[in-house]
């Protein structure tokens, strides 16, 4: 259990402009961290993450306390596949357990056959990569992007069933 007192639910391109929002402000962290005002996260338009929501293989969820959205995930199905990304939580929420609500929240909403699920984050970014090793991701691989590296990590699901492994309340 984390500290969060949030609820996730899906969204849709009507709620857009509010992720867009929340990813901007979530990523000028990242961006910083980098020196890199044109992280994928920070160009992309309205218009494109309108498109990108719209897509049926991709699930953007949202977390929410009370009226106000807090967080957002993207996750991407190709075949067995999922590919999370933008995992973006606002600046005054952040360390809270937002990020690892949502990380969980994701499972199910994937499709039962999936056996994987990849994210990747940068290679810097050592909170996130923290949390993700917590949740059951492991370090596979490092590439290189324009000036940026990132960290791709992975969890293998168990066949057929939702791993919910989230940390305990301690």
């Amino acid at each position: 259990m984390t500290e969060s007192s949030v609820t996730v639910d899906r969204v849709f391109a009507d709620k857009a402009g509010e992720v867009l929002t929340i990813r901007r402000a979530a990523f000028v962290v990242e961006a910083q961290l980098y020196d890199d005002p044109h992280i994928p996260a920070l160009t992309q338009t309205l218009d494109e993450l309108i498109e990108d929501m719209s897509r049926d293989d991709v699930v953007t969820l949202a977390a929410w306390e009370g009226e106000r959205m807090v967080g957002t995930i993207r996750v991407a199905i190709e075949g067995t596949k999922a590919t999370i990304g933008r995992l973006a939580v606002v600046p005054d929420k952040q360390g809270r357990g937002v990020g690892t609500d949502l990380l969980f929240a994701v499972l199910h909403y994937l499709p039962e056959d999936t056996s994987e699920v990849w994210v990747f984050t940068g290679k810097n970014s050592k909170h996130n990569i923290e949390m993700y090793n917590k949740a059951g991701y492991e370090h596979q691989y490092n590439d290189v992007s324009g000036d940026l590296t990132y960290a791709y990590l992975r969890k293998i699901l168990e066949s057929g069933a939702i791993v919910d492994d989230a940390p305990e309340e301690s």
